[in-house]
């Protein structure tokens, strides 16, 4: 089962007085909710010092045979020193040799600045047959530097980073990032080195890791490995029937209308009683989306915006002419004909007898056919994703009308099923309403027209009232949807270049890390589960919470896979109630492998079990670990997020017991399944196994106390 969606993410921060949205995020917090304690940010440590396998000498005492100097800044070359270069007034250093082709690992060279200096170069490669496509520059950090003595620093840069897609250069361009004085700093052993069998330069580093069996655990909900398709091979174990089509999904007709995503087209839906049946017959539980914008598709024909109706429009589906996209040639937006074009109402009392079918027919099966019923689907953003029969934008009352509405007829036809909501899509809908994304988050009238309270905090006030006056339950879960907001990190134009991977893995940090600012457009710190549960704690005590959609983009890479795995043992650790990968995981991708690690890794029923340890972990090594309730199995994920480092760690299981034997499964980049290793070694409570750059490793021991 596929359901196709586009996320939706166009403009918002174009409407009136929106252009100071992040400045103002900054100056004031954004709900009344006590933030956890911030951790500490992580430590930006340099590099080791590792031998190089010179394979191009640009600059070493005197210039390389070849390379010839090209300027700019002031600057002295030497015939048997270093050079000297003047680097204040954003001076630098240009080599040129003719045109090299990208056989190189690694660019590496050696600098001296006065002591004091900030970090303050950067790296650039140029010309060749692609002078015209845009370069990647490097800023030189701590992280590629290795502290020499007497001031000196060495400079390793990967081709993963400097060269990412493998193009000929002809020039090695050295400039200054920021402004410094104009003292000279010294230059020297300036060389391309080769690539490894991986086409990287592989550094070396160690990293003592720590599983604890006496600290605090926490229970690991199976409901975190949800899907939104049912690819069963990969271990999903729940699915969610949602996206935008099921926003008007006729139940009885088998139809729906595919909203923004397509032309507003109606048509055939998903088989969503074999949908049921299949999740049933896989031992999966199940989420369902129920209609709540008020209308539902009348047949599987009709368009919003037919061009019988509207004859000039931007554009027209090549497969159905006759369906438009409701915009004028100019971009203007074309008022909607009624609803009635292509929906049906559908009260709360149709939404009420079609949800008790479906109970009465888990009653004549014995079993439950759907675990959670989620009200709609991304309700702030209807005013452009089913703009044909929703044009306005969402409003603080609105929302909590309907809600209450639907989830008392919900609840009256299947008493015992979770119901969730809102089911927002990010950020903004978190924060807003769609009356305020339409306005601008500045001014945010609707906001501040209720107690300039965020939306998911009122939103849950109001609810945990009616509750406690009516004394009928209308809400189990809190459930939103998680994206990264930073550009082309998710989605079909998804970027899995050097510098995409690094952020694309910095970004989960969105998730968990109170101390990680977002690096997008939000540019604060979004702490998601601990904000989240924050907010319950404060407004509706005993709220199970859900991401109903996620992802981190990139599922073919293995920046992709590596995100996943983080995520899913965040979600382990953090105590996330449910959660639903959004797209896949599509059989044999890196996210696949990455959910095929928690679920099954070696193939034959061996997974990641069900009590969450407490860990440490290093700077760029991730550790999950679980334990079973009889405590003799211990499963430890590793995740070396190093694109181009041998991690070799040390991981002590402290408290577990005496380790009896164990299994390693591994998945790097370029590999294409989790392959079996050879046992670790064992010392007592430790392992030591070497992880190679970008990969997860799955490291089950077996125990006995």
């Amino acid at each position: 089962m596929s359901i196709k969606k586009t996320l939706v993410i166009v403009g918002f921060l174009l409407g009136s007085g929106a252009v100071g949205v992040a400045l103002k995020l900054r100056q004031r917090p954004l709900e009344p909710a006590a933030r956890p304690t911030p951790a500490a940010p992580l430590a930006r440590t340099t590099r080791p010092l590792v031998p190089l396998n010179v394979a191009e000498t640009v600059y070493d005492g005197k210039l390389g045979p070849g390379w010839a100097d090209w300027g700019w800044g002031r600057h002295e070359l030497s015939q048997s020193g270093p050079a000297k270069i003047v680097f204040g007034g954003y001076g630098g250093i240009v080599f040129r040799h003719t045109q090299l082709d990208a056989r190189f690992g690694a660019l590496s060279f050696r600098y001296k600045a006065p002591p004091g200096w900030p970090e303050f170069l950067s790296v650039e490669l140029k010309g060749g047959v692609t002078e015209a496509q845009r370069r990647t520059s490097i800023a030189v950090e701590p992280r590629h530097e290795a502290i020499l003595p007497d001031g000196w620093r060495e400079v390793l840069i990967d081709f993963s980073e400097l060269n990412p897609d493998r193009s000929p250069f002809e020039r090695v361009v050295l400039s200054a990032n920021s402004p410094v004085a104009s003292d000279w700093v010294l230059l020297d052993k300036v060389v391309l080195a080769q690539s490894s069998t991986q086409g990287q330069v592989t550094l070396r580093q160690t990293a003592q890791l720590a599983v604890s069996c006496r600290a605090a655990t926490r229970k690991i909900s199976p409901l975190i490995y949800g899907a939104s398709q049912d690819e069963w091979s990969s271990g999903v174990t729940a699915l969610r029937v949602g996206g935008n089509p099921t926003t008007r999904f006729n139940w009885d007709l088998g139809v729906w209308n595919a909203g923004s995503d397509w032309f507003f087209e109606n048509g055939k839906a998903i088989d969503l009683p074999g949908v049921l049946d299949a999740a049933l017959n896989h031992g999966a539980r199940t989420a369902l989306t129920v209609p709540m914008i008020g209308w539902v598709a009348k047949d599987d024909t009709a368009v919003g915006f037919p061009r019988s109706l509207f004859a000039q429009q931007r554009k027209f589906d090549p497969n159905r002419p006759l369906a438009g996209d409701g915009f004028r040639p100019d971009g203007s937006a074309i008022s909607p004909p009624p609803p009635s074009q292509t929906s049906i109402a559908a009260s709360p009392e149709l939404i009420g007898r079609w949800v008790r079918a479906l109970r009465d027919k888990s009653d004549a099966l014995g079993k439950r056919r759907v675990d959670m019923y989620i009200l709609d689907n991304e309700p702030s953003l209807w005013d452009q994703t089913h703009r044909d029969v929703h044009p306005s934008p969402l409003s603080y009352d609105e929302l909590l009308d309907r809600t209450l509405r639907y989830a008392s007829q919900v609840r009256k036809a299947d008493p015992g099923a979770l119901i969730a909501g809102p089911a927002e899509w990010g950020w903004l809908g978190y924060m807003y309403s769609g009356r305020d994304r339409v306005a601008g988050t500045q001014a945010r009238p609707d906001r501040r027209a209720h107690g300039d309270m965020p939306l998911i905090p009122y939103y849950l006030s109001k609810i945990a009232d009616r509750e406690q006056r009516t004394g009928v339950r209308l809400l189990d879960v809190l459930d939103v949807h998680f994206y990264p907001a930073a550009k082309n990190l998710y989605g079909a134009d998804a970027r899995v270049d050097a510098e995409a991977a690094a952020l694309r893995l910095r970004s989960t940090r969105a998730l968990w890390d109170p101390s990680y600012v977002d690096e997008s457009w939000i540019n604060e710190s979004i702490n998601l589960i601990p904000r989240l549960k924050a907010w319950i704690a404060a407004y509706h005590p005993g709220l199970m919470l859900s991401l109903g959609e996620w992802s981190f983009g990139g599922d073919q890479h293995i920046s992709g896979a590596l995100a996943t795995a983080e995520a899913l043992g965040r979600f382990g650790q953090q105590g996330l109630d449910a959660a639903f990968y959004w797209g896949g995981p599509v059989a044999n991708s890196g996210t696949f492998w990455a959910f095929r690690a928690y679920r099954n890794f070696d193939g034959e029923g061996g997974r990641f079990q069900d009590i969450s340890l407490s860990t440490t972990e290093r700077n760029n090594v991730s550790v999950f670990a679980s334990r079973d309730s009889g405590g003799d199995k211990v499963v430890t994920i590793l995740l070396n997020k190093n694109a181009s480092a041998i991690v070799s760690a040390r991981l002590e299981f402290e408290g577990c017991g005496r380790i009896r034997s164990n299994r390693i499964f591994r998945y790097a980049s370029g590999d294409t399944e989790l392959v079996a290793e050879p046992p670790a070694k064992i010392e007592g409570q430790w392992l030591t196994t070497a992880l190679p750059p970008y990969s997860l490793t799955v490291v089950a021991v077996d125990a006995n106390g």
